[in-house]
């Protein structure tokens, strides 16, 4: 329509406002004083760590999409290099900082490393329809993230607002859960505008490739997800909150991906990873 403002325009009208009204958090804005330091970190240390560590992690994400994406877009360029991964990092070094203080050892955060499947996948990216294919996982996979990210702060922050922490939860999570919803925005909106013009065998080999390849945030083997089926017990995601949980992050990727399934409520592979993780936390602690 004559005068409609495009899906780029709104990106980068949206990305530009992130840069403005939401720089990194001063780590001198922070204070780490913590009143039960032996309880919280009985209740929430290994939750900080997980946090830390995926939050640390982005160096190796920026590296990844790199390889994903070898001619993307400008504006996803200035969103994960100019203002992404700066906030991010800075949110890291917050929480892997709190941990120390707690007498916790510090994050141990895989910066560098990829796998041979995203190898691959970069060297079919240079085909432009694959690219495209590779964009819209790198947006659902953000997507998710993000949205899991949002989830896990909030009830985070309910839990230390209730432990009486409040230097922590004002100074710590509730400017770290501040900066996060403005990440989903981003993700979602690029993901509508793409799906929306890619062919439909391209919108099939999303819907194979996400089946097989969805994992929870931080959560890149059988270790990294029984620590994430124990965050999920710490903040409380467990039962029916399990299953919202699951439903509100992949709220947006069900409407896209599978808009033709009736009924579906949750992509079944999201079901699927997030009761894997449960399990493999269990198992763990049984021993």
């Amino acid at each position: 329509m004559p005068g409609a403002v495009s899906t780029n325009e709104r990106l980068v009208a949206h990305v530009d406002r992130l840069a403005v009204e939401h720089p990194p958090i001063d780590l001198s804005s922070v204070d780490f004083t913590v009143r039960r330091p032996e309880v919280f970190a009985e209740r929430y240390g290994h939750v900080l760590d997980y946090m830390a560590r995926v939050e640390l992690e982005v160096d190796r994400n920026v590296l990844e999409i790199a390889t994903m994406l070898p001619d993307p877009p400008p504006i996803d360029v200035h969103f994960y290099r100019d203002v992404w991964q700066p906030q991010e990092i800075q949110h890291g070094l917050i929480l892997d900082k709190l941990q120390v203080e707690l007498g916790r050892p510090p994050a141990q955060p895989d910066r560098d490393s990829m796998g041979l499947k995203l190898k691959v996948l970069g060297a079919l990216s240079h085909l432009g329809a694959f690219q495209d294919v590779c964009r819209m996982l790198y947006y659902l996979t953000g997507m998710s993230t993000e949205r899991s990210a949002v989830l896990a702060y909030n009830l985070l922050h309910d839990g230390v607002v209730e432990m009486g922490e409040t230097a922590i939860s004002e100074t710590v999570i509730a400017p770290i859960k501040r900066q996060e919803p403005g990440h989903y925005a981003f993700y979602q909106l690029s993901a509508r505008g793409l799906w929306d013009e890619i062919a439909p065998w391209q919108r099939w080999l999303v819907r194979r490739m996400r089946s097989i390849s969805f994992s929870p945030v931080g959560a890149n083997n059988d270790e990294q997800k029984a620590d994430f089926g124990d965050l999920m017990q710490s903040i409380g995601v467990t039962g029916d909150r399990a299953a919202d949980f699951a439903a509100q992050i992949s709220r947006v990727e069900k409407e896209l991906l599978w808009a033709r399934d009736a009924g579906l409520v949750v992509p079944p592979y999201v079901v699927a990873a997030f009761r894997e993780a449960v399990e493999l936390a269990e198992a763990r602690r049984a021993g």
